[in-house]
């Protein structure tokens, strides 16, 4: 079983690392089998289609996302730092070409063409991430450490969509630091807005 268990998540892991560099449509079965080195008939056996492999690796990247968060509110507090952890978190990944970009992120740029299964994913992703910054800010505006100028559920939005945005940037002009630079000043923004 373990053996199984192990060659799914070799599947797993290099079809994020294949959907990271080229999206959904930018991969088959037969490159990640040359990449496991296995046939693509075990693929198959794992993951039946490639909505079925795709659905469990968003699956997957949802649940990480959640023990990622949750590790980060017990280690700060203060949902300034907590904003500012997030952001560290992407901005050491930046570099990592196997982990440069939020699988979702890119997932949800590719939305028109992709298979329903995987639309709701994506969706329940953003959801997710859109439900936690709102509270971070909400917390935060109630705490003095944020002034928003909208609710925080709009603030929060803006910030998604920020952070997203910087890892564009960051690929687009292929310069790491891009990222940080624009995350840094969100998160200014609503700090420095303090009476």
């Amino acid at each position: 079983m373990s053996n199984l268990t192990s060659t799914s998540d070799k599947i797993l892991q290099c079809a994020r690392s294949l959907v990271i560099a080229g999206g959904y449509n930018g991969f088959s079965y037969a490159d990640i089998a040359e990449v496991v080195g296995i046939r693509k008939a075990s693929i198959h056996h794992h993951f039946p289609s490639k909505v079925d492999l795709v659905r469990t690796l968003l699956e997957q990247y949802r649940e990480e996302a959640k023990t990622g968060i949750a590790a980060l509110e017990r280690y700060h507090a203060d949902p300034v730092d907590q904003l500012r952890a997030y952001t560290s978190y992407w901005a050491e990944c930046i570099g990592d070409p196997t982990s440069a970009f939020c699988v979702c992120a890119l997932l949800a740029s590719q939305i028109p063409v992709l298979p329903p299964e995987i639309v709701l994913e994506v969706r329940a992703h953003f959801r997710m991430l859109s439900a936690w910054l709102t509270s971070v800010l909400d917390k935060g505006a109630t705490q003095g450490g944020f002034v928003l100028a909208g609710t925080a559920r709009s603030e929060a939005e803006g910030f998604v969509a920020g952070v997203h945005g910087a890892m564009l940037s960051a690929r687009a002009y292929g310069d790491d630091k891009v990222f940080k630079v624009v995350t840094d000043s969100l998160i200014e923004k609503l700090v420095s807005n303090r009476s």
